[in-house]
């Protein structure tokens, strides 16, 4: 009988020590919402910056879309304006100059970011194979430094590399290749190519950051037992890098996909001219002289409607594509 006393004692004593351990070890997940932000606070505060700009300068101006529906007159209030409906976007799609303007940013947008993506991640290739880390940092730090060089001294050198005296000519003349010197610029037929050649040339090394970093996460010991297989560095760069970043390549297909309509007037407006004009109007530069370039404010809001929502949709197909496929995927 003691001996059986000695041993419910015992196992009372375990059960007891056990039940206190659990309360001790409290699951993460049974974290209070308050301790979770305590913990996470350091996070939080690197993302308080960016979450303050990101209310003031993309959620407070939504607010301003109300006057694509009316007919917006600057001395009048927000709400004392005259409420017109759809009228704006009815004459927005009865424009022929809106469907050029749709087409040349359809099609440079398409250019940039198949070309843009290409480049970049064939640059990021060439880098990671790169073995002496001297040459590889200086190559990273020069192929960076174009994506921050303004767009107005860029799109000068552009102008004077092919202008009929500028180096391109030069070299084509000097080599044959052509008999006379081409005036680059005022070839229609040429503006989409020379934006996306100065484009890809300006971001390239900038776009190959992200890549860098996620071929930086591979595990070595694939590309170990790749070499006891024979394989080759293309064998490896084929079999073991492209795969291993798949889900990188699509997430930023994705966003960049979303943002196939935004590509901005900088460019066009630059290094267009007069004569290459009907090929430089994309939709931006559209929304800037027709819109607010002659006082139309509120055509010029239905223009960034109907920009944002064709944006939301591409993103919204693509990331849907992309679940089914079972790819990497932004949400």
């Amino acid at each position: 009988m003691s001996q059986k006393k000695h041993v419910s004692e015992a196992n009372i004593k375990v059960a007891g020590a056990s039940t206190l351990l659990k309360r001790k070890r409290k699951p993460h997940y049974e974290d209070g919402f308050l301790q979770k932000l305590g913990k996470q606070k350091a996070l939080l505060l690197m993302s308080l910056p960016f979450v303050v700009w990101l209310i003031i300068f993309k959620y407070i101006p939504v607010a301003g879309w109300v006057m694509a529906f009316q007919d917006y007159k600057p001395q009048f209030g927000m709400f004392d304006q005259e409420w017109v409906g759809w009228k704006h976007f009815k004459e927005l799609f009865n424009e022929p100059t809106f469907y050029r303007a749709l087409e040349n940013t359809l099609g440079m947008g398409i250019l940039g970011l198949v070309f843009g993506t290409l480049f970049a991640i064939a640059f990021a290739l060439l880098l990671n194979e790169l073995r002496f880390l001297t040459l590889k940092k200086w190559t990273q730090t020069i192929s960076y430094l174009p994506h921050f060089v303004s767009w107005v001294i860029v799109a000068n050198i552009v102008i004077t590399m092919l202008s009929p005296e500028g180096i391109i000519n030069n070299l084509l003349v000097g080599t044959g290749i052509l008999n006379n010197p081409i005036n680059f610029m005022a070839r229609p037929d040429m503006f989409w190519g020379i934006v996306t050649a100065a484009d890809v040339w300006k971001e390239t090394g900038w776009n190959a950051i992200i890549y860098l970093a996620a071929m930086a996460g591979v595990d070595p010991q694939l590309y170990e037992a790749a070499k006891v297989d024979g394989a080759s560095r293309w064998r490896q760069m084929w079999h073991i890098t492209l795969p291993s970043i798949r889900p990188v390549i699509i997430v930023l297909l994705i966003l960049n996909i979303g943002n196939l309509i935004n590509i901005g007037f900088e460019k066009q407006m630059l290094l267009g001219n007069n004569i290459v004009a009907e090929k430089a109007l994309v939709i931006d530069l559209y929304a800037l002289e027709y819109g607010i370039g002659m006082f139309r404010y509120s055509f010029g809001t239905a223009i960034g409607i109907f920009k944002s929502v064709i944006s939301i949709i591409l993103i919204l197909i693509c990331n849907g594509f992309a679940k089914r496929m079972g790819e990497g995927r932004v949400f």
